[in-house]
């Protein structure tokens, strides 16, 4: 199994981890095929998702698999009055990679991070490895300092 620079920075920080991989359906991205395919429990699946704020500039939000962000929530959270969701073809210029693959560990900038409480209720949650087919298994409160985030409700 290749490392990613995901797992590459955890190794430096001495984060504990686990890469798990799953076969890919291109036409199924969302979290909840993904969880079904690699056998884990959809609440333990978190997406990483792109948003831009009209003070504060972009920032990261990481939201359980099949919950939906509240974006007056991550307006309150990020210090911004109004936030969107990025368009997706600016995903990959803007962080390095690519929808279904988004870590939020190393991407080409470093942009505030907020990981939604309900990620904190579990003792293993599941983050994208940075490419399609790869799932970093860690602990909550590891993802969060690894990423520097803080949490919030957005959900």
């Amino acid at each position: 199994m290749k490392k990613t620079n995901a797992a590459r920075i955890l190794d430096r920080m001495k984060i504990g981890y686990e890469l798990i991989e799953y076969k890919v359906d291109d036409e199924d991205l969302s979290a909840v095929h993904l969880a079904k395919a690699a056998g884990i429990p959809i609440r333990q699946v978190y997406k990483t998702l792109v948003l831009e704020g009209d003070k504060n500039g972009y920032f990261v939000c990481i939201v359980q698999g099949d919950d939906e962000i509240d974006l007056k929530k991550a307006a309150i959270v990020s210090g911004n009055k109004k936030v969107a969701m990025i368009k997706m073809k600016e995903l990959e210029p803007l962080t390095g990679y690519i929808r279904g693959g988004c870590s939020p560990l190393g991407m080409k900038k470093s942009f505030p991070v907020f990981i939604d409480e309900s990620a904190f209720k579990r003792d293993l949650i599941y983050v994208s490895a940075g490419v399609r087919g790869m799932q970093i298994r860690l602990s909550p409160l590891d993802l969060m300092i690894a990423c520097h985030a803080k949490r919030g409700e957005i959900t």
